[in-house]
């Protein structure tokens, strides 16, 4: 599936010699190609992959970005004009931070699965080498899509619908110890209400206990989690959220009338979001467990907990069943090594 993009533009912000930050406009939005389509829909896949998002709104007492995009939607001015203040109020909400930040601002208006997004990001370049088919060598700047670790996109069409929600931006969160809200979530002017990890968090916990609830055998108990995790990853590479009632679907009914994960989920004291965006991390904790501490790294598939590794609480200890052949060897290797000393 691709995206429908409708207006794209690149700015950036800059240090100077004299140790200022200043903004650098690009002189108009850039023609849809099919290259600009394609990295367009480059940042939309890696903003989805992202982990640790965070979900919310527009707050009162900072309308100023908001302002800004109604003029944008109502078209009292075009997209360019809107890049260039909202570019400007960056820059000031950076400065105002007291930080030093820089990189390429790209704003990218674009239609997917039927919903309309607006994608603000800041990108810095990586350094590539490429050799000509005359074995000549030559050097150039590209996108770091990878190294995405500013960004906010906001659902155009969710903000339309139920703005009162305020769950029509969503944001990436977290960079060496740092959150986005430092400056980014003060230019827009956004409160976080959902924290998008926690909620995925809770679902791989509420769906063990409601799997445990359910009088169902450990084999089957491994297919409705292998069929979540074959569900997350589905949500995961479509970009779409994650839907609860959906879930009814996936895990077991006691019978046909019974509401299943939905009814499970809405009697919970705190229950989960009716939707929320997929955390790819996630897949890795539906099917494993694992943990490290104190020089001990382990990790083992779900399924084994209770055939090859058995856990005793009472004595803090894990015994495992059929020791991996490499780990043996090692074992093995390490014991005549210290009898022969």
């Amino acid at each position: 599936m691709s995206t429908n993009v409708e207006q794209f533009v690149v700015h950036r912000i800059l240090l100077s010699d004299d140790g200022k930050l200043h903004f650098l406009p690009r002189g108009s939005v850039f023609d849809i190609t099919d290259h600009i389509s394609h990295l367009a829909g480059q940042l939309h896949t890696t903003f989805n992959a992202k982990p640790g998002k965070g979900v919310g709104g527009f707050v009162e007492d900072t309308p100023e970005f908001r302002a800004l995009l109604d003029d944008r939607i109502q078209q009292n001015i075009d997209f360019h004009e809107f890049s260039l203040q909202a570019g400007t109020r960056l820059l000031e909400s950076i400065v105002n931070e007291g930080m030093v930040e820089t990189g390429y601002v790209i704003f990218s208006q674009y239609e997917y699965l039927a919903t309309r997004y607006l994608l603000i990001a800041m990108l810095d370049t990586k350094e590539h080498v490429e050799v000509n088919q005359h074995l000549e060598i030559s050097q150039s700047q590209h996108l770091d899509l990878s190294k995405m670790q500013i960004a906010i996109r906001i659902d155009l069409t969710d903000y339309d619908v139920q703005p009162e929600l305020n769950r029509y931006i969503s944001f990436l969160k977290g960079r060496m110890g740092r959150k986005v809200s430092d400056f980014f979530m003060q230019f827009v002017g956004c409160e976080e209400l959902v924290d998008i990890k926690q909620q995925n968090k809770r679902l791989v916990q509420q769906v063990d206990e409601f799997l445990a609830v359910e009088q169902i055998d450990p084999s089957e108990k491994h297919q409705h989690r292998e069929a979540l995790a074959q569900y997350y990853k589905q949500k995961v590479d479509l970009g779409e959220d994650i839907q609860i009632a959906e879930l009814n679907d996936v895990l077991p009914k006691k019978q046909e009338s019974d509401s299943g994960f939905a009814s499970y989920n809405a009697q919970q004291q705190e229950p989960l979001e009716a939707s929320f965006q997929a955390d790819r991390s996630m897949l890795s904790a539906m099917k494993k467990f694992s943990g490290a501490g104190g020089g001990v790294n382990i990790s083992f598939d779900r399924k084994l907990l209770g055939e090859r590794v058995h856990f005793d609480l009472q004595n803090d200890r894990i015994t495992i069943q059929g020791i991996p052949p490499n780990l043996k060897d090692q074992l093995l290797k390490a014991d005549q090594q210290g009898n022969n000393e």
